[in-house]
């Protein structure tokens, strides 16, 4: 990538690929006019004309590198409701002090009182603004506008701070999470953050492409982010840290029900391996999916040699995606039934081979992508693209190797990219912990209320789909009182929020371990181990557990 090309990164003229560059990529050779952005010494952004990218995408490309379509994981409040103020680390002294916060999320209200020290200059030490273009991008990134404490601190000494500096969150959530994990005191809002010491790196994303968000029918207005600008996040905060000599949480709110939910595609693995590195430790949002029926898990054991898989399509999800996962040596194919009860298409293995094709029923279009061995995960799966689908309930008679047990997960978007009325009939609750959740060294918080001690309803439930235990912990993410973006302080739910919480205790541990020097080769793992290990349990309650984890978070 150099300054001629770093166009591409954000015009809607070329589509994004996520790749391990050092493997063999061998569609490159028939790609004119492509560039490519490094991530780090692994993984790479690739981007080519969206001619290019066309509806035989997967097919040519991989599913692997297809970005994966990320969304919000906070409730913001739509009435008014008490909130509740989260608890600061109980030992006056691990404060946090000589950690930084990382989030890669919708930015930061940087003005808000609660980010500033008593002196009015700022906890931030820089903003990357990825939505905003100038040349004063971050270096090697290429894109974006990277704003440093000085600028913040000249903005928050000006009559109009965001004509100094630009950047704000017009959503809320990275602003509550940031001010949950790290905010100071706000003794007339009845507000404190968890590790007030910290200080703050924010990365604000910029929106996915609209040639990504119309391929996996994600309206257009929907706040939608791809995963290639989350891995440049989390790079830019390593990157960071490493050039201040300060260890760094990484928090992320935002999350995707694309994937194996095995825990080993590009993202996860990604997050695994920087997971390990002493000094860091990636704390991660579960998920909101626990009710929302966007899974169904089927078992065929024979005699039995089907199962029929009904989906109801409300009215206003005209185009949608729906990804179907089965398990090696198994071999899954299927029959597919519209609303009126006719017959539309019969996948058999014929079809194993062949890895796009597109069934046309009336005025519905699906597209299909069958591929007998995922990459990463090395299980089939098969993408269903839905465009125009008519409203109805649909069925999938699921057919398996006839002298096996054949299990099966079929997973639709989040809760935020289609509407309440898509869902599966009969659905299961369980297997849904949202990506990057799954994955090894790292940290995945479930929300529960602090007041009757409930898992909320909406959070997302383990274990991962090769039955690794996940979520990790679960912590306090109903009505927690947070700053809001229009300096209120309103009560938000989520897992996002449990994730910031746990953020502001894992900023505590390294503190006591890298800063104060008790455990210099802390990371994630070993933040993972402790919190995990010092977790409150209940008797009646078997551990580890699909919908607590390890316990509820001391």
């Amino acid at each position: 990538m150099n300054e001629n090309e770093r166009y591409k990164i954000i015009s809607n003229d070329y589509a994004d690929l996520l790749v391990e560059y050092r493997r063999s990529i061998d569609f490159l050779e028939d790609i004119p006019d492509f560039s490519y952005n490094l991530i780090n010494d692994k993984y790479a952004a690739l981007h080519i004309p969206v001619g290019e990218f066309s509806e035989n995408g997967m097919s040519r490309f991989g599913y692997a590198a297809v970005p994966k379509c990320y969304g919000l994981m906070t409730f913001f409040p739509r009435e008014s409701e008490n909130g509740y103020t989260v608890r600061r680390l109980p030992e006056e002294n691990i404060t946090g002090r000589g950690v930084l916060i990382g989030f890669v999320d919708t930015g930061i209200v940087y003005t808000n009182q609660i980010f500033r020290y008593p002196d009015n200059t700022s906890k931030i030490i820089y903003i990357w603004d990825q939505s905003i273009d100038s040349d004063q991008y971050p270096k090697e990134y290429f894109y974006g506008t990277e704003y440093t404490r000085e600028q913040i601190n000249e903005a928050l000494n000006s009559e109009n701070p965001l004509n100094v500096v630009p950047c704000t969150d017009t959503i809320g959530e990275g602003t509550a999470m940031a001010g949950i994990a790290a905010g100071f005191h706000s003794e007339e809002n009845n507000f404190a953050g968890v590790a007030m010491n910290s200080e703050l790196v924010i990365v604000k994303l910029k929106p996915a492409k609209a040639n990504l968000k119309d391929f996996f029918g994600i309206p257009e207005e929907t706040v939608c982010y791809q995963e290639n600008d989350i891995m440049m996040g989390i790079s830019y905060l390593l990157r960071t840290a490493n050039r201040l000599r300060r260890p760094i949480i990484i928090c992320l709110g935002v999350a995707s029900s694309q994937g194996s939910h095995k825990g080993e595609d590009i993202m996860s693995n990604y997050l695994s391996e920087v997971g390990g590195i002493p000094g860091n430790a990636i704390i991660l949002s579960a998920g909101n999916e626990g009710n929302q029926r966007h899974h169904y898990y089927g078992e065929i054991i024979p005699p039995d040699y089907y199962e029929m898989v009904e989906l109801n399509v409300g009215a206003d999800d005209k185009n949608f995606s729906m990804e179907l996962w089965g398990y090696q040596p198994n071999l899954i194919t299927l029959e597919i039934y519209a609303p009126t009860g006719e017959f539309v298409y019969d996948i058999t293995d014929d079809f194993i081979g062949q890895h796009s094709f597109a069934i046309r029923f009336d005025t519905t279009t699906i597209y299909v992508d069958n591929f007998i061995s995922e990459t990463y995960s090395e299980e089939q799966l098969i993408l269903f693209r839905f465009k125009n689908i008519r409203e109805g309930v649909w069925r999938f008679r699921i057919r398996g190797t006839q002298d096996l047990v054949n299990r099966f997960h079929i997973w639709l978007p989040i809760r935020n990219f289609i509407s309440e009325e898509t869902y599966f009939n009969n659905s299961n609750s369980y297997t849904t912990i949202c990506l990057p959740g799954n994955g090894y060294n790292t940290i995945t918080a479930t929300a529960y209320s602090p007041v009757d001690r409930e898992l909320d309803s909406n959070a997302s439930r383990g274990f991962t789909s090769i039955n690794v235990p996940k979520p990790d912990i679960a912590a306090p993410g109903v009505n927690i009182l947070s700053p809001a973006i229009n300096n209120s302080f309103l009560p938000f739910s989520g897992t996002s929020i449990a994730s910031a919480y746990t953020s502001g205790i894992a900023a505590g541990l390294l503190e006591w371990g890298i800063v104060n020097g008790y455990l210099p080769n802390m990371d994630s793992t070993i933040v993972r181990y402790i919190i995990t290990s010092t977790a409150t349990r209940y008797r009646n309650i078997i551990y580890p557990n699909p919908e607590w984890g390890f316990g509820s978070i001391d």
